[in-house]
């Protein structure tokens, strides 16, 4: 039986790679592709609300599938997945999102406002990211250097090394982060503050949400608009907003649960061809 295929979108700064453990057990039910890295093709730059990375996504979809697939995101990956299945409904048979708060209501207001000030840094990762070190004299060293901070001491076994083998690149000065510090940064900066009008009124495909116990992005983004979107497709486990890499076991078998959910008895069946929408939906105004 050919496995039902599944386009995966990763999270600010994790390459897919990352994912290896989490790709491997999904895999046993489904058939994984996914974009190595997102904003890094100056074709899509990063812009305020994220338009461009959508038309990424979007034209990874198009490119490699020939129906309408099952997409799962992780944080940034979740959101884009979303904003994808909501102007290209007929590329995606569902949505999960894992770690992906949709910022909504009063909170999206005062966001709006940060970007606007100037001030958002204060409010976001940006902050960090903006300064962090992002060349070491060797891979050993780099190694060191994340196994001594307790958010990547917290990962699966194994899941470190994935996160440097697909992370790193040769440097003049020994060894690089792949993915920039300057677009991790502008992804931060960028967070989209009009996501709850794509969801107000329902939306066009089943949407799945899986949050981590003790994730702070949901804490501060709060999870009424979320809930209000997935209904019973919400789903909470234990970890971080990392926990894909802290329980990439766990993480793929409630992706598994919440997809059969979703599509039951037309999880296997073959899905119909997308057809060619009648005119390109507006993009997400910043």
């Amino acid at each position: 039986m050919t496995k039902p295929k599944v386009h995966f979108a990763h999270a600010n700064s994790y390459p897919s790679g990352t994912y290896r453990q989490f790709f491997e057990y999904l895999g046993k039910d489904f058939e994984i592709q996914a974009l190595d890295m997102h904003g890094h093709n100056p074709r899509y730059p990063v812009e305020d609300g994220w338009g461009k990375l959508v038309d990424e996504l979007i034209a990874e979809l198009e490119a490699r599938y020939s129906e309408p697939v099952i997409l799962v995101g992780h944080s940034l990956g979740g959101l884009l997945s979303l904003m994808a299945a909501a102007r290209r409904p007929e590329l995606a048979r569902c949505v999960v999102m894992l770690d992906s708060p949709v910022v909504a209501g009063w909170r999206a207001m005062v966001w709006r406002l940060f970007k606007g000030s100037g001030i958002a840094d204060r409010y976001s990762p940006a902050r960090f990211s903006a300064k962090r070190r992002n060349v070491w004299p060797s891979q050993k060293e780099a190694l060191r250097h994340f196994a001594s901070k307790e958010v990547f001491g917290a990962w699966a076994p194994g899941v470190l090394l994935d996160y440097l083998e697909h992370g790193l690149v040769e440097h003049a000065e020994g060894v690089q982060l792949r993915f920039t510090r300057e677009t991790e940064t502008a992804i931060y900066r960028t967070l989209p503050h009009d996501i709850g009008r794509l969801v107000k009124n329902g939306f066009p495909v089943p949407v799945a949400y899986v949050a981590g116990d003790k994730s702070e992005e949901n804490r501060q983004a709060g999870l009424q608009h979320t809930r209000k979107l997935v209904g019973r497709n919400f789903r909470m486990m234990r970890g971080s907003h990392l926990f894909p890499m802290e329980m990439p076991l766990q993480a793929a078998e409630m992706t598994r649960d919440l997809i059969r959910q979703m599509l039951g008895d037309t999880l296997h069946a073959a899905p119909a061809q997308p057809a060619a929408p009648a005119e390109e939906p507006q993009r997400m105004r910043a």
